[in-house]
């Protein structure tokens, strides 16, 4: 009896502490299906086995989710391309705007030299310059960076200050720091994780998702994964289905505007394996807004949508300091690329739906609450109207 009530007093003080303070969360135990365990199949490509970015070698993923108290609902979420020192050995990469109203920190300097040199980070709006700042921390503590002297971090944004106590600023240095020490391989956690904690997504909880598609053999057998992190208005719409109208809940619905604050944005992750350079990761990256489409984004006036694309590909990569002055990697042709555009447009597409499906209610700042899409009235709709494969 004694150790049963010690127990009860252990739990009780956990949540008190959560109360008032940080709490963490990686994976979270989330029973909600993802598209597939509906039965909902998007494009014709298959996915890796995890259908995941991480299903891309050497990806891994990291989050940190912060709930404090009432108000508190954010984090961040960290993908990093692969195991070594990314500044002494960049990734080709390429950013594309699809509408720029953002906050996308280290854009100017892969747009012109089309290189990756730290991980990225995704995060709240106000948050992205302590998260950049802590970018800079990491890549300046890894071994071989002793003597640099200056870094680009990427950092991406959406703002979740519907739910969350935006202007508090809770996101800390350590909190960025904590989530590139936790990424990994594997399944990645989605819904309201990480920089998904707080956000929303056609009219519902949105939060982060992710998809892959690998290309069969004979065209190259190269992987691509997606990740999202969602908060944008629209018109649901699934594999064609007309959800959103149908469960009552879209933009312009009755020609009125949508509530204050779920206007946008969304940031799209690629990362593939296929020996591309910057400017062929630029042409893959624009294909990724395909998606955002399908799934009814008009990208509006105050929607912050980018896509950010990568390769792995080792021998595309660019050492920070070589002797030699000229390089010769073995690129795809273009003429080559158009399946993995094809893989792009459909990663994205149901990464959205994936980070839909995962979310779960959320009550947070002033008390405003954003439910999560009900799964079964969804199946109801896309079955009447034949995008779920029975």
């Amino acid at each position: 009896m004694k150790r049963f009530s010690l127990l009860c007093l252990v739990v009780t003080l956990v949540w008190a502490w959560a109360g008032s303070s940080h709490v963490y969360a990686d994976n979270p135990a989330n029973e909600r299906p993802r598209a597939r365990d509906i039965g909902l199949v998007i494009g014709v490509l298959s996915p890796g086995p995890l259908n995941a970015i991480t299903d891309v070698a050497g990806v891994r993923v990291g989050h940190r989710t912060i709930i404090e108290g009432e108000s508190v609902r954010t984090g961040v979420t960290a993908i990093v391309p692969h195991g070594g020192n990314m500044f002494q050995e960049k990734v080709p990469a390429a950013i594309v705007v699809g509408n720029g109203f953002g906050k996308l920190v280290g854009s100017t300097q892969v747009e012109e030299l089309g290189t990756l040199e730290t991980p990225i980070v995704l995060t709240n709006t106000l948050s992205v310059f302590t998260a950049a700042d802590a970018l800079i921390t990491y890549t300046l503590a890894q071994p071989g960076n002793e003597e640099v002297g200056s870094v680009n971090p990427v950092v991406g944004e959406t703002n979740d200050g519907y739910l969350n106590d935006i202007r508090g600023r809770r996101v800390r240095a350590e909190d960025v720091l904590e989530a590139i020490r936790a990424a990994k391989g594997g399944p990645v956690g989605e819904g309201c994780v990480g920089a998904g904690t707080g956000t929303r997504c056609l009219g519902w909880k949105g939060g982060v998702g992710t998809a892959s598609r690998r290309l069969p053999d004979k065209l190259g057998s190269h992987a691509l994964g997606a990740l999202v992190q969602t908060n944008f208005s629209g018109i649901l719409t699934v594999n064609g289905a007309p959800v959103g109208e149908e469960l009552g809940r879209y933009y312009l619905q009755g020609l009125r505007h949508d509530p204050p604050g779920e206007a946008g944005s969304c940031m799209i992750v690629l990362a593939t394996d296929a020996p591309l350079d910057a400017r062929q990761l630029k042409r893959l990256a624009k294909r990724a807004l395909l998606g955002l489409g399908a799934v009814g984004s008009p990208m509006t006036h105050g929607s912050g949508d980018y896509v950010i694309a990568f390769s792995t590909c080792a021998e595309v990569r660019t050492p920070h300091q070589a002797r030699a002055k000229t390089k010769t990697p073995t690129l795809l042709r273009d003429e080559a690329l158009s399946p993995l555009f094809q893989a792009a447009r459909e990663a994205a597409e149901e990464a959205v739906l994936n980070s839909l499906l995962k979310a779960t209610t959320v009550t947070g700042h002033q008390g405003h609450d954003t439910e999560a899409i009900p799964v079964d009235r969804l199946v109801e709709i896309c079955k009447r109207h034949g995008a779920i494969r029975e």
